[in-house]
């Protein structure tokens, strides 16, 4: 039995890579409440799609952030409740070979958030083991048609292989809903190369950007090599940012003029070309600043000079190593 009831997905979502990351370097119970708020906020200011993955967490905290997550849109209780869609992200684990253990894992996904909303593959395996990738792309598209699922999406997937499976799923008449790509003004490959975006208004499918700030080089705080962050992160800021200078000054004199913050120009920027950006927030002060992006518009010259800008930077952002072409 499948499952009819029509996703809701607002212009921009919340994405949990600050929890699930939190959680993966050391989980701090206490800021349970703190996140609450956060959710709390984004739902009632229209922000009602809320991803996560199902590796995000590890060792006692497996699979905390989807428990948190479930936790928060259980207790609330104020407008827009109704529109809260979950998500997730299935790992393909090398230990997931079967299309029966995309289902369990779905279900255990489900267990731990209450439910489950939009149930994605987290990448794709087509880069080194085709063979998994189909297995597991049949365990998805089972969760939905037993109605466990109300839609399915992909993540790190390019117009080629997007196009596969889709014929794949059309063949079973499940819809794909949305489609999860790294995309901001530092990582625009997948849609300045790749053409995703044409390929996904061609079929019907939403497109998500993830990591919308690029790390938060796009805030415009990381003006200081002091500021960096440490280890790996911090050697690819230290060619990132100088290599983004020129776009950063851009994004600032846009920011200005407008009386906004950087964040904002990059988060508005991905909302005008038609993507669903879903920035990370820990705190109330980072939410209210990434929501006040979806209620005002760039123009089309300052696209274009964005645009410009992005365009003349030699080294951006390293796309993900599961993205397909």
């Amino acid at each position: 039995m499948s499952t009819t009831k029509k996703l809701t997905l607002p212009l921009m979502g919340c994405g949990t890579w600050a929890w699930g990351n939190r959680l993966l370097w050391g989980y701090d119970e206490s800021m349970d409440n703190q996140l609450q708020e956060v959710f709390n906020l984004c739902v009632n200011r229209g922000v009602t799609l809320f991803d996560t993955g199902d590796s995000y967490g590890t060792g006692k905290f497996n699979g905390q952030s989807e428990k948190l997550l479930g936790k928060f849109a259980q207790e609330y209780t104020g407008l827009n409740k109704n529109d809260i869609c979950l998500a997730t992200k299935l790992a393909a684990y090398p230990w997931r070979l079967t299309r029966g253990s995309m289902v369990a894992a779905g279900k255990a996904s489900i267990q731990r958030m209450g439910r489950v909303d939009l149930a994605q593959m987290h990448w794709s395996t087509a880069n080194y083991f085709p063979w998994q990738e189909w297995q597991l792309l049949d365990g998805l598209a089972d969760l939905y048609e037993q109605g466990l699922i109300k839609g399915v999406g992909l993540s790190n997937y390019g117009t080629k292989r997007l196009k596969k499976v889709a014929e794949k799923f059309s063949s079973r008449n499940i819809p794909i809903a949305t489609l999860q790509v790294q995309y901001s003004l530092l990582s625009t490959y997948p849609v300045t190369e790749l053409d995703i975006k044409t390929t996904c208004d061609e079929l019907g499918i939403k497109l998500i950007a993830y990591s919308p700030l690029c790390l938060g080089i796009l805030t415009g705080k990381y003006t200081d090599p002091s500021t960096y962050p440490q280890g790996l992160r911090g050697l690819l800021f230290k060619r990132l940012v100088p290599e983004a200078k020129s776009l950063l000054d851009c994004m600032s004199a846009i920011a200005l003029s407008r009386d906004k913050t950087m964040s904002q120009v990059a988060i508005n920027w991905c909302i005008a070309k038609g993507a669903i950006p879903i920035p990370g927030a820990k705190n109330i002060k980072q939410a209210q600043e990434n929501i006040a992006a979806k209620d005002w518009k760039l123009d089309a010259g300052e696209i274009a000079e964005l645009d410009r800008a992005a365009a003349r930077i030699d080294k951006p952002m390293v796309q993900n190593v599961f993205q397909t072409r």
